[in-house]
């Protein structure tokens, strides 16, 4: 019996003894997490690209996304110099290995020197003075430009000549959209994801049949609030600029979009038709 006691004694011991040798294994502390590549800040910024019909060469207007700067003239300049159309068959008309060496804006008067490699282009006499268009009409965009001159390396004659053709010599130029006919519509106010109230103030530009542009403002769900139309101030195929107001009545906030497009006169479809999400409070 003693016997039998000590051997239970001893097997308890050395069970106790395993238990605490054989200790759990300790899970790895978790290494902090690496913090992530910070979001890059876009904005958006228009710009005028060239392209050729079989007759003839007009500018197309794009609107594309670049990394956020305060310096917004010079990244919109840097993207026509180097930034990929997305029309298709649009192409640029600046040597991609253009510098921008200098913008100063005075009293609305935007002054441009490029370096040397700008007097490269060899695009003939139509698209030497649709590319001088393309500069100005990008840069006037923004509201404190509403004309620009150019100077090449620091020097006012240097580039007199630009490119062989049109020359700078009735600097500075104005803002000219006639020769813009893609996209027929577009629109710059409101804003994509803008708050609007009622009236909603429409701004834009067209390019269509008796300037006759046709808008809407529909809610979340597809109803529509209010719809109307408007005239701009020349038509097809000239471009004109239009502006109207639009009340409407919303019962509570909510998202929704806004559509302004032309009716066909061939057959009442609506076309060129251009969609602003908005939201109302």
């Amino acid at each position: 019996m003693k016997f039998f006691m000590k051997y239970i004694a001893l097997l308890l011991f050395f069970l106790l003894l395993g238990t605490i040798g054989c200790s759990p294994q300790e899970s790895p502390t978790p290494e902090p997490n690496s913090p992530e590549p910070p979001v890059t800040q876009t904005m958006d910024v228009a710009v005028y690209y060239l392209k050729n019909s079989a007759d003839e060469i007009f500018l197309v207007r794009e609107v594309h996304q670049v990394e956020r700067s305060k310096a917004i003239a010079r990244a919109a300049l840097n993207e026509l110099i180097v930034g990929t159309p997305l029309t298709p068959e649009a192409y640029r008309v600046l040597p991609a290995d253009t510098r921008i060496l200098d913008i100063n804006v005075d009293q609305g008067l935007a002054t441009v020197d490029f370096s040397g490699e700008v007097l490269k282009a060899n695009v003939g006499a139509s698209g030497e003075a649709l590319g001088i268009a393309s500069i100005v009409n990008t840069l006037t965009e923004f509201s404190t430009i509403q004309s620009v001159q150019f100077t090449v390396d620091g020097q006012v004659d240097k580039g007199m000549d630009w490119w062989g053709h049109v020359g700078l010599y009735e600097q500075p130029f104005s803002r000219n959209i006639s020769s813009v006919y893609e996209p027929v519509i577009w629109v710059t106010a409101p804003v994509a994801n803008q708050i609007i109230s009622s009236p909603v103030k429409i701004i834009g530009t067209a390019r269509v049949f008796e300037a006759t542009v046709s808008f809407r403002l529909r809610d979340a769900n597809g109803n529509i609030l209010a719809e109307d139309f408007t005239t701009a101030s020349e038509g097809a195929p000239s471009r004109g600029i239009f502006e109207a107001e639009l009340a409407f009545n919303p019962e509570a906030a909510m998202k929704g979009q806004l559509e302004v497009f032309e009716v066909s006169m061939k057959d009442g479809s609506e076309v060129h038709k251009v969609i602003i999400p908005v939201e109302w409070q």
